[in-house]
């Protein structure tokens, strides 16, 4: 038994070739014949990757392999980030995933929505999570204790025009090549569907040898040219910003554990406070320039945003 939504079952296809699968004991087998991999069930969560595409392969799941980096932090660190004071705060992303909801109701009934890195509750995911009139696929190529796929969003394994909404929060900056994942995103929504992505600008690396790539607002939009924008701008300020560039300055000159454990308490505890600016700041041209991270939500488009016109679409204060 899968642990998808029924409507989403039916419509779940090899990541290789995007032929249908069938259902085997443990394992969903592709049915082309020119194809016919095989691809393992584990506690009703397929697994689904197109090893060509990935960092990963799929032993590493049947052999349960960590497969991000926060799995592999140390305890110490793990520790310090729960007790210690925060120095990110998201203040945008539940009044957009708020709207975000109310568009997909005005849609139609039960809509369907795809999570790509959905190990984990989402910052602001609490307005759809446990909701019933939204159903949820829960993706990432981690096991979490929300993950119903194991899929990595290179090779998105459902038909085209499945889902009525994608969600990639935290994610873009942890795939190889972006462009083909939200490729990937359009391809599986439905025509009109909505996206909605949170992604860094302004953060140091904290996902360590899975960690990429960074956009300013506008490259974000060009990322996703070949969708109509509805709303975007920044969902981290840079008091988040400046937050994390303290941390990592003061990081840097530390060598050994026992140095950095000291220095990353010392910056929580002196630095936890510049988060609470960006609520003043995030609706200012300013933020856009200095944000720790902007979002873009939008509509599957048939028009392509031409260069000329994205470079109109800056906010941003340096002009002021």
């Amino acid at each position: 038994m899968l642990k998808l939504p029924a409507r989403a079952a039916e419509r779940i296809r090899c990541p290789v070739c995007h032929g249908a699968l069938r259902m085997e004991q443990a394992l969903l087998g592709c049915t082309t014949p020119s194809c016919a991999l095989e691809f393992p069930v584990l506690g009703g969560i397929p697994v689904l990757i197109n090893e060509a595409n990935s960092l990963f392969s799929r032993s590493d799941y049947v052999g349960q392999r960590r497969t991000t980096y926060d799995l592999q932090e140390p305890a110490w660190k793990r520790a310090a980030k729960r007790w210690l004071p925060r120095l990110d705060k998201n203040v945008a992303a539940r009044r957009n995933l708020s709207r975000l909801a109310e568009l997909l109701l005005q849609m139609g009934e039960s809509p369907l929505i795809l999570v790509v890195g959905g190990r984990t509750v989402g910052e602001g995911m609490e307005v759809v999570v446990g909701d019933p009139r939204f159903q949820l696929v829960e993706s990432d190529v981690s096991f979490g204790p929300r993950t119903s796929l194991i899929s990595d969003a290179h090779d998105i394994p459902f038909e085209d025009g499945t889902f009525d909404a994608v969600v990639a929060q935290a994610v873009l900056e942890h795939v190889l090549d972006p462009f083909r994942c939200v490729a990937e995103i359009r391809r599986v929504l439905k025509p009109k569907g909505l996206v909605y992505a949170e992604t860094p600008f302004m953060q140091q690396v904290h996902g360590g040898r899975y960690d990429f790539t960074r956009f300013t607002q506008l490259g974000h939009r060009r990322l996703f040219r070949e969708f109509e924008e509805i709303e975007s701008g920044a969902v981290c300020g840079p008091g988040m910003a400046l937050g994390w560039a303290y941390q990592h300055f003061l990081l840097s000159f530390a060598r050994k554990r026992w140095q950095r454990m000291f220095v990353l308490g010392f910056a929580r505890l002196t630095a936890f406070y510049l988060k609470y600016f960006d609520t003043f700041l995030i609706n200012r041209p300013g933020a856009l320039d200095a944000a720790s991270g902007v979002f873009f939500m939008g509509m599957k488009s048939e028009r392509p945003l031409p260069d000329r016109e994205l470079v109109q679409h800056y906010h941003g204060a340096a002009y002021l």
